[in-house]
């Protein structure tokens, strides 16, 4: 699979026409300057050279922003004066439409280098060329990215400029190191994937290193890295994983089956942009995407809240890029004419998302030297719950306190289910920390989620220092709820006011997208030296503010409710978590169910006594046991034949050399076919001239020299069924493809590890 470029591309390309969902922002993207390094060395065998080729095809010719860059050259080294390091292939190209036309053509002349052109390699040529196009003329904002295709071995002892034939390596070494400083400094990652048997693992780790370290993100995971294939069949995904580091994108590589077959991928629902990749080897193969209620979508144009971009779709390899997918499973319907099904179709997913976070303190007002415990809470950026950790997965919390009196403090929160954390893995990231005693006036927490894949997100929330007494306190009970779109949820607000003046509270939901969970009253007003319990009510959207995204498992709706003090300065009381799963509306299964399986027990009674009637109909005819006599004018048996279980109760035959060795062979679709008669003998149906009645003690001819008989039975009715008699299955498309090797197959998605 070689599409992994082609998807980081289209991810990045700018979206097309059609409405933006109001319920999500449209995605960013930004352009990337690109060069692409192919090795022409001769330590490279002829096939490693194809495929760095078919590599730098698909990375140069991928759906890419208009405004993004490519260049291409390949490199050897100069081993006299009138050879050069660097063959340029293709310059600088403005990646519009235009522009993926003439790259697709100037790919083509990268080629291995004969005796007499210099088969070295210099990797300080190529990285000072590929810094040179990178970081001339460009905008130093833009990731500047130097894919270095290569089978990892320097060899510069052929090369004159490297001075004394003596010292050549040495020389080498120093001057790849000063081209690798020099690649930091203009901020150019290098991404090395090794070709070949055995690459130089401890050269292409040292180039990844000496260039600009600095990712799209803070995180380990986007630090350039070494790459290895040990062939063609796994250029596509080490591609597909070096672009999902290098420009931040989760990757996940699904199922592999020969068509005709449905594959499944999953889609997280934190993705706001993604492609499916499909692998499909045959460029004949016809490839259908349904999305996880089982919809076919378009290949371009707006669908529902998604928009689709097809890339690639007359090639091996094409790319859907769906911008706001629908999360959950989506299925790959592969079809190919026969001639076309001989190779496994693959499909992957590169996707960019974003991750929201909710933080909460409690209490939101506390006194100085009091303990308060702080609440990061993650969600997609509708405000939905995330319920799989994969999804986030090697995501990064960091947390502060700030305030008036006291120096920054560092918190620690966890998401391991230790005190004060309530439950591991379940998205809430929990750590407490003590009020300086120095402090007053205004604090702020403060959380930064970061993940690779992942849009960085903070959330702070602001409190105050709260005096020795609150002239109102309050304490909210609010369940955690599983319910259906329209429902409420039902909790309690205790008051107690002390002052001798009202206060007035509002009442809010927040951290969630509006419109999907609503809270009354909005307002309450509590009167001097009151204490009372009012009833709160949560009231869930309708079914249809939801859309696609409510499946059958439900959505869990990630909110917290905020009760304010108007009165006071609009000092927060309460910000309170609150969990609400909400499902489809019972169906009228769910209702009845216990009416359907009355009548089901009912209708399996009819059945089975219908069957063993059936079955007694059928054992009365069924032709196992008979036995078939081929007999000659004369009277004389020519040879005997048991028939066994026929198919639909005919046992179907054909006589063979009649005229010098007659006898009854099973042929399936033969002429001839017998069957238990239920007044008894049997029954004898010729093809084309209709059944013939064949008592147990006569006969009926067959051809003009030939009868058949019934002779007497050798079996019983009730001998088990060996292998024999049986009647063979004919193969079927179905099973040609059970019965294939499982190279190369692989199972449904959901979506696995990531980078």
């Amino acid at each position: 699979m070689l599409g992994g470029a082609a998807v980081l591309m289209s991810l990045l390309a700018p979206p097309g026409p059609g409405p933006v969902p109001a319920a999500a922002s449209e995605p960013a993207f930004t352009s990337v300057n690109y060069a692409v390094a192919v090795d022409e060395s001769a330590s490279l065998a002829p096939e490693d050279m194809k495929a760095e080729k078919a590599a730098a095809a698909r990375i140069a010719l991928g759906d890419v922003s208009s405004s993004s860059h490519v260049t291409v050259f390949g490199f050897a080294a100069a081993e006299s004066g009138d050879q050069r390091a660097v063959d340029p292939v293709c310059p600088r190209t403005t990646l519009d439409a235009a522009g993926r036309e003439a790259v697709g053509a100037c790919v083509g002349k990268l080629r291995s280098r004969k005796k007499d052109e210099g088969t070295g390699t210099d990797f300080p040529s190529a990285i000072r060329q590929g810094v040179h196009e990178l970081s001339t003329g460009t905008d130093p904002s833009e990731p500047r990215v130097l894919f270095l295709l290569t089978d990892g071995e320097m060899d510069v002892t052929g090369s004159p400029q490297y001075g004394d034939p003596a010292h050549r390596e040495a020389e080498g070494e120093r001057q790849l190191e000063l081209e690798l400083k020099n690649a930091a400094a203009q901020r150019v990652q290098i991404w090395p994937l090794g070709f070949g048997p055995a690459p130089d693992k401890a050269q292409l780790d040292r180039m990844a290193a000496g260039g600009y370290q600095k990712g799209c993100v803070e995180l380990p995971s986007a630090r350039p890295t070494a790459g290895k294939v040990s062939g063609a069949k796994d250029v596509g995904p080490m591609l597909e994983k070096i672009f999902a580091a290098a420009h931040c994108l989760r990757y996940e590589q699904g199922p592999s089956k020969r068509p005709p077959a449905t594959l499944e991928i999953g889609i997280s629902p934190l993705a706001t942009v993604g492609s499916i990749v499909v692998d499909k080897g045959d460029p004949a193969v016809r490839i259908t995407y349904l999305d996880p209620s089982g919809h076919p979508v378009p290949t371009s144009g707006t669908y529902r809240e998604s928009r689709f971009e097809l890339a690639g779709a007359g090639g091996p390899v094409e790319a859907l890029r769906i911008t706001d997918p629908v999360p959950g499973v989506w299925k790959v319907r592969a079809e190919a004419a026969e001639g076309h099904r001989s190779l496994p179709v693959g499909v992957s997913v590169l996707w960019q998302g974003e991750l929201r976070g909710s933080i909460t303190m409690d209490p939101p007002s506390p006194q100085a030297g009091q303990k308060t415990t702080v609440t990061m809470r993650l969600q997609t950026r509708e405000g939905y719950e995330i319920k799989d950790p994969r999804d986030y997965e090697g995501l990064r919390v960091s947390s502060e306190l700030t305030g008036d009196g006291f120096a920054p403090l560092e918190l620690r929160l966890a998401d391991d289910g230790k005190a004060p954390d309530p439950g591991k893995s379940d998205g809430s990231f929990t750590g407490s920390v003590t009020i300086p005693k120095s402090a007053s006036g205004a604090l702020k927490v403060s959380g930064t989620l970061t993940a690779s894949g992942l849009s960085a997100d903070t959330r702070s929330e602001g409190g105050q220092i709260a005096p020795g007494v609150l002239p109102v306190t309050t304490a909210l009970t609010l369940p955690a709820a599983d319910t259906h779109p329209g429902a409420t949820v039902t909790g309690t607000l205790a008051v107690h006011n002390t002052s001798s003046s009202p206060h007035t509270l509002r009442l809010s939901v927040a951290d969630l997208q509006p419109g999907l969970l609503s809270i009354t009253p909005a307002q309450i007003v509590v009167e001097p030296g009151k204490s009372e319990t009012r009833e709160v009510t949560v009231e869930v959207a309708p079914e249809g503010v939801f859309g696609d995204r409510l499946g059958d498992d439900g959505l869990r709706l990630g909110a917290t409710v905020t009760v304010v003090d108007t009165t006071d300065s609009g000092r927060t009381l309460v910000r309170s978590p609150l969990s609400v799963r909400v499902t489809p509306e019972p169906g009228i299964w769910d209702t009845y169910w216990w009416a359907f399986l009355s009548a089901a027990a009912l209708l399996a009674l009819a059945v089975v006594a219908a069957l063993a009637l059936l079955r007694q109909r059928r054992s009365r005819r069924d032709p196992f046991g008979l036995v078939l006599q081929l007999v000659s004018e004369d009277g004389d048996i020519l040879g005997e034949h048991p028939a066994g279980h026929g198919h639909k109760q005919w046992y179907e035959f054909a006589v063979v050399e009649p005229h010098r060795s007659p006898r009854i062979e099973r042929r399936n679709h033969g002429p001839y076919a017998v069957r238990r008669s239920p007044e008894g003998g049997a029954v004898l149906r010729r093809r084309g001239a209709g059944k013939t009645r064949l008592p147990a003690n006569g006969r009926v001819p067959l051809t003009e020299a030939l009868s058949l008989s019934l002779g007497e039975e050798t079996r019983t009715r009730t001998r088990t069924r060996t292998p024999s008699d049986r009647r063979p299955r004919p193969a079927t498309p179905d099973s040609a493809t059970a019965t294939a090797p499982a190279t190369g197959e692989g199972g449904s998605g959901g979506y696995g590890s990531y980078l």
